[in-house]
């Protein structure tokens, strides 16, 4: 098909399935990877950030603000690139997740700090005369209905860790993007490789906002149920 003067071939890069499958598998791995341990330091963060002496909350408001203000890119060759001068040498795949998590991680801990801060004080002061230790108190009381407000929020940042992901091919990961950069070399096709990758990033994408949001939603319907 020409358009333009531009003639399309997709069928060259669609015989190239193979190779854009396992990158989008890559992609995913890395992705869930790099969301669960960005949710946990999320957790955690929020935690301190709230009930946490003043030197330990600067620390991590410290840490929030510097991953906040800072592009990914620069923090994932700060990692690839910087911590072998320490001593320290990780595989492309590890430093994309380690990069990806410490990321998800400074903007989970601020949607759930949110979250925390929203549930009434009543409530905590309820659990306190139930006689609950502090741990229950925060994880049943606390963060359950505090993630329940906010994982909307949580969701859309569960996208944008896919869709951020793109990046870490400038490490050499053999993610998605970087199986596309590798096929528009091969096929001299980058206005189709790309288009493709892009439809593909896409459904990846809707995927993971409508299954997190399904399986989440799920979880905290009993919100909905004890409110009636």
């Amino acid at each position: 098909m020409r358009i333009m003067g531009y003639s399309f071939d997709l069928a060259a890069v669609l015989d190239q399935w193979p190779a854009l499958l396992a990158g989008s598998i890559v992609t995913l791995k890395i992705t869930i990877l790099s969301i669960s341990i960005g949710m946990a330091v999320g957790c955690i963060g929020a935690y301190q950030l709230v009930y946490s002496p003043r030197i330990i909350n600067w620390a991590w408001t410290a840490y929030v603000e510097v991953i906040r203000n800072t592009p990914l890119l620069a923090q994932i060759f700060l990692i690839f690139f910087g911590l072998p001068e320490l001593g320290v040498r990780l595989d492309p795949d590890v430093a994309a997740v380690l990069a990806l998590s410490l990321n998800f991680g400074a903007y989970a801990a601020e949607i759930v700090r949110a979250g925390i801060r929203s549930i009434p004080r009543g409530q905590i002061e309820a659990a306190s005369a139930l006689a609950l230790t502090r741990r229950q108190t925060f994880i049943h009381v606390v963060l359950r209905p505090a993630l329940a407000a906010v994982y909307p929020a949580i969701v859309a940042q569960c996208v944008l860790v896919l869709l951020g992901s793109a990046v870490i091919s400038a490490i050499s990961a053999d993610d998605l993007s970087s199986a596309a950069a590798v096929l528009q070399s091969q096929t001299f096709r980058p206005f189709e490789v790309y288009i493709v990758a892009t439809v593909i990033y896409g459904v990846l994408g809707l995927g993971v906002q409508m299954l997190l949001g399904t399986v989440i939603g799920r979880t905290f319907k009993w919100k909905a149920t004890g409110d009636r």
